[in-house]
């Protein structure tokens, strides 16, 4: 029996607020505390309850589109972690204008897949809306779409500004911060907005400092009982790198399976189930440019693939009902020797749970290929597996459960019958193949087929899923079980 991966649709928000503060380059409450700033200024500017709570659920989404261009954004800038940081502090309004309008093509797959993440999770369109065009302007210079702003949400202004104000504040100081949004009145938002920042600003700072947006509540009674599969937060963490599409989703059911095979009980499967989703929360705090090199990494960059575990159990910590799945997740670059991170916890100080989940991990990582690296074969990944046990870092009693009936790392849920039969076989090999970062030519080459095949099979296949950019048809195929 699968076990349950259900998470109350706020705590799936929060999840995913705390992806995209890793993503972004900011401390993981940037987006709470940007929500409860947004909500303040909508209430100081006489907008109603509903209004306040979705520019809270505005803020908490608003960076969860950020793993879906990670690529071209490493591609860009060289570190798209760093880069974005750099982006968001920037003080001068005709400096950060000019980078907004490089990136026109990255704020499309943004907008498009933050959108469709709200979508999935059931938000209204009051939600909805303003993520689809989060980063369109009051003086109609903004992405992806250029718009009016008599046709801009409202929402888009609130959250704009009081996410500048969060991090101008943080970064350059009270004084500053002011200044700099009001070199933006009329252009980025508008100026009555402004003057309401500049009125309240150091009362809800203020206020903020005293730990008020710690642990922000569902702001209407419909996401309090409301539920999410689990199963997206894996999906949007792993779209940062197109080589691990369904990557913690393939860690999980090995992790389950090495579970049942250690006979832990159903609440200890489900909970290490549940971890193997969320281990890679952290992995958002790394440049792709580090996951992706072959070459031998410097210190500074080995110190931050060291932290990944660490940031997924500081994120996913906040979160009660993920409590537990994040001390699991955290233990997963453990080994028994000692020799592994961030810890460096060694023997019984590594529980069972914690065991399943390395020792799925790593036979995923075997059999998964990367730049520079090839997927081992079967048999090459057993080996492998076993030196690991022989040599005391993996528990051996884990990995004989894991390859007593070893499970294929590519293996992956069936999908329904209604979406099955959404795309053809063929279509369903293309999207594979482009999902994992390949381009026409490669999809082509892999498939023997050609390239102007691979381009048709994709206008098909954008048309049936409702998208029109490559990374948010891997989201959707994803969670229709397609891939």
């Amino acid at each position: 029996m699968q076990p349950s991966s259900s998470i109350r649709v706020f705590d799936a928000i929060r999840a995913l607020a705390f992806v995209g503060d890793l993503s972004m380059g900011q401390p993981i409450d940037h987006s709470v505390r940007t929500g409860w700033l947004a909500s303040r200024l909508a209430a100081a500017i006489g907008r109603d309850a509903a209004t306040q709570g979705h520019v809270v659920c505005v803020a908490l989404l608003r960076w969860s589109g950020c793993t879906a261009n990670a690529l071209e954004f490493s591609d860009l800038l060289g570190d798209d972690v760093g880069g974005r940081r750099t982006m968001l502090a920037t003080a001068s309004a005709r400096a950060a204008a000019d980078f907004a309008s490089s990136v026109s093509p990255l704020a499309e797959i943004h907008c498009e897949v933050s959108g469709d993440i709200a979508r999935t999770l059931g938000m209204p369109a009051a939600v909805e809306l303003p993520l689809r065009h989060i980063f369109e302007t009051f003086d109609g210079t903004g992405k992806p779409e250029g718009l009016d702003a008599s046709r801009i949400p409202a929402e888009v202004f609130l959250v704009t500004i009081a996410g500048d104000l969060e991090i101008f504040s943080r970064v350059h100081g009270l004084n500053n911060a002011l200044r700099y949004i009001a070199e933006r009145a009329d252009a980025r938002y508008p100026a009555f907005l402004v003057d309401a920042v500049r009125e309240h600003a150091v009362d809800w700072l203020h206020v903020l400092e005293q730990g008020a947006a710690a642990e922000p509540q569902p702001p209407s009674a419909a996401l309090r009982d409301a539920t999410a599969p689990l199963e997206l937060i894996a999906d949007v963490i792993d779209l940062k790198l197109p080589w691990m599409t369904g990557y913690s989703r393939k860690v999980a059911e090995a992790a389950l399976h090495c579970a049942r095979g250690m006979g832990l009980g159903d609440e200890q499967q489900q909970r290490i189930y549940r971890a193997g989703l969320i281990h890679g929360i952290g992995r958002a705090s790394v440049p792709n440019a580090v996951w992706d090199s072959p070459h031998a990494r410097s210190e500074a960059d080995a110190e931050r693939l060291r932290l990944v575990p660490y940031w997924t159990e500081r994120a996913a910590r906040r979160i009660d009902t993920l409590r537990a799945e994040a001390e699991i997740a955290s233990f997963v670059d453990e080994r028994l020797d000692g020799s592994g991170f961030f810890r460096g916890a060694r023997g019984a100080a590594i529980d069972a749970e914690a065991r399943a989940l390395a020792a799925a991990a790593h036979w995923v990582a075997l059999c998964t290929s990367r730049p520079g690296r090839s997927a081992l074969p079967q048999a090459e990944a057993l080996a492998a597996l076993h030196a690991e046990g022989d040599a005391s870092r993996l528990d051996p009693q884990a990995i004989a459960a894991l390859t007593g009936q070893p499970q294929s790392a590519t293996a992956s849920a069936q999908p329904s019958g209604e979406a099955s039969a959404l795309l053809s076989g063929r279509e369903v090999e293309v999207l594979g193949r482009i999902s994992l970062g390949e381009s026409n030519k490669e999809a082509a080459r892999s498939l023997g087929i050609s390239p102007s095949t691979v381009r048709a099979h994709l206008e098909n296949i954008f048309r049936k899923l409702g998208c029109t950019t490559r990374a948010a048809a891997t989201l959707k195929a994803m969670t229709l079980g397609l891939l």
